[in-house]
């Protein structure tokens, strides 16, 4: 199978990271007769340097016409000055509107050999946990009308939450075809108790859920889910929600896990094409020292081959190489608490050589 990937390395450890996963996925290409273009195009402060804007014309053009996108990360402080519309994390909102991207696949997995490192009681996560947040991205409350205006008592602040049922049937039918490759449990979560939007998202994820009679969808309160995340993780499969519970949750979830730097997520939309990155940020203060941890970007590497591509057996192969590698020890200095600890470089070719 051909497929043309476009890279955005960015800024800070974006270009070190993504290099690391270019490297996973050639390696897999080759065992499994695959051929992947890669093709590098400039987004958030490297392009504000080079042309003077946070996503040029190209990168765009370039995006769109490749099968998938792998980022790295943006920003930094060299262009915290700059004005809102040219920081390096536009680039981010604009790639995300032009690719017309809706869902947010973050998924929160504990790793056995990480367990001392999850912030929770060893008897909670004595079996580990392995979730999938899927979070709809481009509606709700983060995009309603808002304003300031003359209350009751003086001036006021103002958001409003909306959802459509096309919006909450397209991203219903993400989290259900993505419970389909897993073990086909969905909760939907949303606070029908008070919100009227709420309601609407329970009766069209109920409606939905009908077309996916495998799968066992149940309701559940976001109050409730944020404390059910930290006292019984294990119970969750695929969580699916709004903008902003998702926000919220899928960082409480990415906490819970011990280890920011091991989380990947995937924005997709109508197509399969999709863009993946790690969930955490660019960390300029260690770029260019060869020691940013790999993994997050690596795993988005599988969850690119698993979700545009189709290739499970592929994805698999990366995430049990990844898994190989932390069994037998091995850290990168984010996770070695001062001990010994794996370069960039030596993580990566240690997870090489487990393919």
């Amino acid at each position: 199978m051909n497929k043309h990937i476009a890279l955005l390395r960015g800024d800070g450890i974006g270009p070190e990271i993504v290099d690391s996963a270019v490297l996973v996925l050639k390696k897999i290409a080759e065992k499994y007769g695959h051929s992947f273009q890669f093709t590098p195009y400039l987004i958030g402060g490297s392009a504000i340097d080079e042309t003077g804007a946070p996503l040029p014309e190209e990168t765009v053009k370039g995006c769109l016409s490749s099968d998938s996108v792998l980022l790295g990360a943006v920003g930094g402080p060299k262009w915290d000055t700059l004005p809102g519309n040219l920081r390096p994390e536009k680039a981010l909102l604009g790639i995300r509107a032009a690719m017309e991207l809706y869902t947010n696949l973050r998924p929160a997995k504990l790793y056995p050999a990480l367990r001392d490192d999850c912030p929770l009681r060893p008897d909670i996560v004595a079996n580990g946990f392995d979730i999938l947040i899927v979070r709809e991205l481009t509606g709700g409350i983060y995009f309603g009308e808002r304003g300031i205006r003359q209350g009751k008592y003086g001036e006021e602040a103002y958001d409003t939450e909306c959802y459509s049922v096309m919006e909450i049937e397209r991203i219903a039918r993400a989290a259900f075809d993505a419970a389909m490759l897993r073990r086909k449990q969905v909760i939907s979560i949303d606070k029908a108790n008070v919100l009227e939007s709420s309601r609407l998202w329970r009766k069209v994820v109920h409606r939905v859920a009908e077309e996916y009679p495998e799968v066992t969808c149940t309701d559940m309160l976001v109050d409730n889910a944020a404390m059910q995340l930290v006292k019984n993780p294990a119970q969750f499969d695929v969580i699916v929600t709004s903008n902003m519970f998702g926000d919220i949750l899928s960082d409480e979830a990415s906490q819970v896990t011990g280890s920011i730097g091991m989380l990947p997520s995937a924005s997709l939309g109508a197509t399969k094409r999709g863009l993946y990155e790690p969930i955490h940020g660019s960390a300029p203060d260690i770029a260019g020292k060869g020691i940013a941890n790999p993994i997050a970007t690596i795993l988005s590497g599988a969850l690119m081959l698993r979700y545009a591509f189709g290739m499970e057996r592929e994805a698999l192969e990366m995430e049990r190489a990844v898994d190989a590698v932390l069994a037998s020890g091995a850290r990168t200095a984010d996770l070695s608490h001062g001990g010994a600890s794996l370069s960039t470089e030596e993580m990566t070719q240690r997870i090489l050589s487990q393919i």
